[in-house]
């Protein structure tokens, strides 16, 4: 009956898609399927019940045998409901009552003391403390009519639907094809209608290697702030940017940023509007994601194992053409592996002739933001902060240039850590400052002024760089970045 209803309602549709020409398409393969509606309502009552379970499927008039079960049924629930009525004016005896029970089913009852004024045609069944049970031929017969109709309804009835359905398999592939264009026509009308709730814009798609996101929005958060304020971010990759390296504190949006690229260009690609002022989308040809915490315990992989997995995963079958979203490589590990391995996914990132895809990587090792000096397509950009004595405000404003503290015991003194933590926490962070920081990426720093002589017997530190080279163990990736570091040093000199 609801398939009945919805295609009901298709000629309907049909008159309101014919008004928009680029809906043509669906338009025809809109079928309303006015037989399968005629069979469905000239076999099932207006309003059946829920499942098969419960007689009152079938119309009347669809078989003469179930509406002669149903006609002799109702006969002999009449005859039941009066036959007390009937017997007690028939006898005289004004204690008969009729009754029902599982073990004995219909039964006539009298009183002890009037039991002995039954009909001789009573049957006694039962003696009570109080009473007699009679039954007679009559009321069994009308019994067995009451007790299997049920049953042979439901047997019936359950026969008639499966017919139903037999019928209605030569209107499958109809069905089946207007199914689907109401289908796209409800994702048509959604996109449609958050577009102009929500001012989104529509995309250019383009062939060519770029991607330019004016002031883009995060369509699910922004949802999920209400009255609050949304701030957008730009966004832009061309040949000269292909990484994105991106720091900043916790909670100051830079896994949102992440998603709402991610987002856009998928939502662009699809055909929907995007929540930007303006965006120009290269076509990409896939979206690689690593981000979030999580284990698969069942496979017996810890939350790092998954993350190096996906890694790998992406590593191995991403393009110059694909859109890589990486978050918070190598916080799985310690210190010394985790940015040991953010770096190499980077330089692999960078350097590799198969990939170069656009990618956006967030981090909290902030010694990686050396690398916007040595690999020429890194671009280092942060979530901005205002700080206000001991307050931190975050921007929540994706800018150019790199971050240098992530803010982590303010976001533990915003998330309600006690007081007590979050003073250690600046005491040993005070300490760890002054120490210095012993991470493993090495740091090149400007050397001297050094005038260079024809007879300075002094080497160049290029050559002494070159020198120590182990180049039979290079690969052609290493031989890449150790020429860009190289090639940065002779330039610093």
């Amino acid at each position: 009956m609801a398939l009945a209803e919805g295609l009901r309602k298709i000629p309907a549709l049909r008159a309101e898609v014919a008004e928009a020409p680029p809906l043509k398409a669906l338009h025809d393969r809109l079928d309303p399927c006015e037989e399968a509606v005629f069979l469905i309502e000239d076999t099932l009552v207006e309003t059946p019940p829920a499942t098969l379970n419960t007689p009152g499927v079938i119309r009347q008039g669809v078989s003469r045998e179930l509406d002669d079960i149903y006609r002799m049924s109702r006969e002999a629930r009449d005859y039941v409901a009066t036959l007390e009525q009937v017997e007690r004016a028939r006898t005289g005896i004004k204690t008969l009552k009729v009754g029902y029970n599982k073990v004995f089913g219909y039964y006539i009852e009298i009183s002890k003391g009037q039991a002995g004024q039954a009909p001789p045609h009573y049957d006694r069944r039962q003696t009570l403390v109080n009473a007699e049970r009679f039954i007679t031929p009559e009321m069994k017969e009308y019994e067995n009519i009451i007790l299997n109709a049920d049953e042979r309804i439901l047997e019936i009835e359950r026969r008639l639907f499966d017919d139903l359905i037999q019928s209605l398999r030569q209107y499958t592939p109809q069905i089946l094809q207007t199914a689907r264009a109401v289908a796209h026509l409800d994702c048509f009308a959604s996109l449609a209608e958050v577009a102009a709730r929500e001012a989104y814009i529509h995309p250019t798609l383009t062939q060519d290697d770029i991607l330019n996101i004016r002031a883009g929005r995060h369509p699910v958060v922004e949802q999920s702030l209400g009255q609050a304020r949304f701030v957008p971010n730009d966004c832009t990759f061309g040949p000269a940017q292909r990484i994105h390296l991106i720091t900043g504190p916790n909670m100051a949006g830079k896994s949102t940023m992440l998603r709402q690229v991610a987002l856009i260009v998928l939502m662009a690609q699809i055909g929907a509007f995007v929540p930007a002022e303006e965006a120009t989308i290269g076509l990409v040809d896939r979206i690689f994601t690593r981000v979030g915490a999580q284990d698969e315990i069942h496979a017996g992989q810890s939350t790092f194992m998954v993350e190096m997995t996906e890694t790998a995963h992406i590593l191995a079958h991403a393009t110059s053409r694909s859109l890589v979203i990486l978050d918070e490589i190598g916080r799985g590990t310690s210190t010394y592996d985790g940015m040991a391995i953010a770096r190499a996914v980077i330089e692999y990132l960078h350097n590799s002739p198969r990939l170069n895809p656009k990618t956006l990587f967030a981090t909290h090792y902030h010694e990686l933001t050396e690398l916007e000096a040595i690999l020429p397509r890194v671009v280092n950009y942060n979530v901005s902060v205002a700080e206000d004595g001991d307050q931190v405000i975050f921007l929540h404003r994706v800018v150019p240039g790199r971050a240098d503290r992530s803010y982590g015991i303010h976001v533990a003194q915003l998330a309600g850590v006690p007081k007590a933590v979050i003073q250690r926490a600046n005491e040993i962070l005070t300490d760890l400052e002054q120490q210095g920081s012993d991470f493993a990426l090495q740091k090149h720093r400007p050397a001297s002024p050094h005038q260079i002589s024809m007879f300075d017997d002094s080497r160049h530190p290029v050559l002494d760089a070159l020198q120590a080279l182990r180049i039979e163990q290079m690969s052609p990736i290493d031989a890449i970045t150790k020429l860009y570091e190289l090639q940065r040093l002779a330039g610093e000199r």
